[in-house]
């Protein structure tokens, strides 16, 4: 009897397996194979439990975001909203002016004034208000006792609820011309200060109050990518000889930098907009040579002057101009090695 000098498990071995081809759908199956990626159709059946629940949100922004874009045609009009009761047909009636309202904007000496001041506040801030949040939630991560953490938190979140009226009456009470300052100074001997009329200061004023108010409500987003830090890499650092410092440096801000570029991004195309509710209730206080900005040039030519087509004018190039700063600082970004708002 002859026996097979191959062994059992090598013949088995030899014999190539057939695996069990799943049952594909006629045609999602050859898409898959031919294109590597799912269809628009499938990806629509994948996902239509999350699109439908997504359409409200997205019917919202439409309406109250994207809707009202149409409405800068009057930038090219000499816009009169008495000619009917009816928006759009006081649009359609409107005379058509062109470049008008623009040529007029660029030959306006306050508008350029108004873009100077934007443009030092938005440095200043950027400056002496971006990094504050960062060193803030630094600072509470290094807090190891969970009650001062949290009475901490609390403390420095509070003033973000409180409104800019609020916020710049006690302000007032702090440092106008009868505030606790002035008093206290002259008590001494000195004279009084006033700086909440002063327009060499009003720049840093603005950057106090936005500090006092917003900086504790800015540190969450840090304080949550902290979180996400494995406490391995602060033990192996630390198994190495680093320091408090060093970790800080070699573990904890490298994994904030993701962060940290994608909110300078943010900053950077909404440089022109510097805080109109907080500049308009001081505007009148230090002038309009100090605290005009875009946004309040742009109201006080379009509500009080009743000059809506350049009104207009001046917030479309404001629009216009903050995307090329998104574009502008994303592209930054991506040479940097970060994502920013999206990737290339």
């Amino acid at each position: 009897m002859s026996h097979s000098t191959v062994p059992r498990s090598s013949a088995e071995a030899s014999t190539p397996a057939k695996t069990p081809v799943a049952p594909d759908d006629a045609t999602g199956g050859q898409e898959k194979r031919g294109s590597g990626k799912l269809s628009l159709r499938l990806r629509f059946r994948r996902d239509r439990a999350l699109i439908l629940m997504t359409l409200p949100a997205v019917a919202l922004v439409m309406v109250f975001n994207y809707l009202p874009i149409l409405g800068n045609v009057v930038a090219f009009q000499d816009y009169d909203p008495y000619i009917s009761d009816n928006g759009v047909i006081s649009i359609l009636n409107s005379p058509f002016v062109g470049l008008e309202n623009f040529q007029r904007m660029f030959e306006d000496s306050a508008f350029w004034n108004a873009v100077e001041n934007t443009l030092v506040l938005f440095f200043v801030q950027l400056v002496l208000f971006f990094p504050i949040p960062v060193l803030l939630a630094l600072l509470l991560n290094s807090v190891v006792r969970p009650r001062v953490r949290a009475v901490a938190q609390a403390v420095l979140y509070l003033p973000h609820f409180f409104s800019w009226v609020l916020v710049i009456a006690v302000f007032q009470q702090m440092f106008g011309g009868a505030g606790m300052l002035s008093q206290l100074l002259r008590q001494n001997g000195y004279d009084g200060l006033n700086i909440m009329t002063n327009p060499d200061t009003f720049a840093f004023l603005i950057t106090a109050q936005s500090v006092w108010k917003d900086a504790g409500w800015g540190i969450i987003v840090f304080l949550a990518a902290l979180a996400s830090v494995p406490q391995d890499h602060y033990e192996a650092a630390a198994m190495d000889g680093a320091g408090r410092w060093r970790r800080m440096w070699h573990v904890t801000l490298p994994a904030l930098r993701p962060v940290i570029a994608l909110l300078l991004v943010l900053r950077v195309g909404d440089a022109l907009t510097v805080g109109f509710e907080q500049i308009l209730l001081q505007r009148d206080a230090v002038g309009p040579g100090a605290g005009e900005v875009l946004d309040t040039f742009v109201w006080w030519n379009g509500v009080r002057n009743q000059d809506f087509g350049y009104a207009a004018a001046a917030g479309l190039i404001k629009g216009v101009v903050s995307i090329g700063l998104v574009l502008a600082a994303n592209k930054v970004a991506h040479l940097m090695g970060e994502q920013g708002v999206y990737k290339k």
